[in-house]
C-alpha cells in the first residue's frame, strides 16, 4: 500500500463509490450493514427473501445517499446467487464488496433434533455463505481489481455451548474454515476473505436476553460475568469492523476472524 494515505488517514475507509451487496439484508446485522455503507457512500444491493422488508431498507439507504437495487431472494441455489451478482452487476457494472449476513440459528439438544433440522441450519450458515461467496468470487476475478468479502461467524464458531447448540457451532466453525481457505486461495489476487464473529448482540432471536424477567436477568448475569466490556452488544457494535473490512484499511488482512464480543473469547 502507498502512503498517500497520509495526507488524510481517514480515506483508508473510503468505499464512496464502491458497489456491495448484502445478503440477509432484512435481518438486524444485515440491515445495519447495507446502511452502514450506504452512509458511507457505497452503491448497495439488498438480498432476502422479505420483498417489502428490503424495499423499506432500501428507502432508508437512499435518504443516506446511496444509489440501491434490491433482489427478493435468499443466496440458497446457485441460481440465486448468481441472480443477485447480475443485478449488481447490471445496475452498476461491477461488485466490489460482499457482506454475507444471512443464516439462522436452532436450538436444541442433540438426541432431540432430527437430522434435518441440523442440515437446514448448515445450509443456511455454511452452504449458502460458500454459494454467495463463489458467486461473488467469480465476478470480482472476472472484472479485476480484488474485492472485499465478509462473512458471518461467532464466537460459537470457536467455543462450545452447554444448550443445544451443536448444529450452530458447528456451521460457525465450518465458516470460519471457509474464511481461512478462500483467504489462502485468493490471497494473490486482491481478493480478502474475512469473518465478523460477535457474541450476543440485540436482534430478535436474542431480544429476550435484553428484558427486565427473571430468565433474562438469570442468564445474562451468568453471560455477562465471561464478558469484560460488561454489557450485552449492539448491531452498531458491528458497524466498525465492517467498514474495516470493506475498505482498504483491511487490504493486510485476509483469512481473518474478527471477534466483536466484548473481550468474550479473551477470558
Amino acid at each position: 500500500m502507498s502512503e498517500d494515505f497520509l495526507k488524510n488517514p481517514l480515506s483508508l475507509f473510503d468505499v464512496k463509490g464502491k458497489t456491495a451487496i448484502v445478503t440477509g439484508a432484512s435481518g438486524s446485522f444485515g440491515a445495519l450493514a447495507s446502511k452502514v455503507l450506504a452512509g458511507a457512500g457505497a452503491n448497495v444491493v439488498l438480498a432476502a427473501g422479505k420483498a417489502d422488508e428490503i424495499k423499506r431498507i432500501a428507502a432508508e439507504c437512499e435518504k443516506l445517499g446511496a444509489k440501491t437495487a434490491t433482489v427478493a431472494a435468499r443466496p440458497n441455489t446457485e441460481a440465486n446467487c448468481d441472480k443477485i451478482v447480475q443485478a449488481a452487476v447490471d445496475k452498476f457494472g461491477r461488485i466490489d464488496i460482499l457482506v454475507v449476513g444471512s443464516g439462522k440459528n436452532d436450538v436444541a439438544k442433540i438426541v432431540d433434533m432430527s437430522p434435518e433440522r441440523f442440515l437446514d441450519v448448515m445450509d443456511a450458515n455454511v452452504t449458502q455463505s460458500w454459494l454467495m461467496a463463489r458467486a461473488a468470487g467469480k465476478q470480482m476475478l472476472k472484472q479485476g481489481g480484488g474485492g472485499k468479502i465478509v462473512l458471518m461467524s461467532s464466537a460459537r464458531g470457536l467455543l462450545g455451548h452447554p444448550a443445544g447448540y451443536s448444529a450452530y457451532c458447528a456451521s460457525k466453525s465450518a465458516v470460519d474454515g471457509i474464511t481461512k481457505a478462500l483467504g489462502c486461495e485468493w490471497g494473490s489476487t486482491g481478493i480478502t476473505v474475512n469473518a465478523i464473529a460477535p457474541t450476543v448482540f440485540r436482534s430478535p432471536l436474542t431480544e429476550w436476553m435484553f428484558a427486565d424477567d427473571e430468565r433474562a436477568k438469570t442468564t445474562r448475569t451468568a453471560f455477562l460475568s465471561r464478558v469484560p466490556k460488561g454489557r450485552l452488544g449492539e448491531a452498531s457494535d458491528l458497524a466498525g469492523p465492517l467498514l474495516f473490512l470493506a475498505s482498504r484499511a483491511s487490504d493486510f488482512y485476509t483469512g481473518h476472524i474478527l471477534y466483536a464480543d466484548g473481550g468474550y473469547t479473551a477470558g
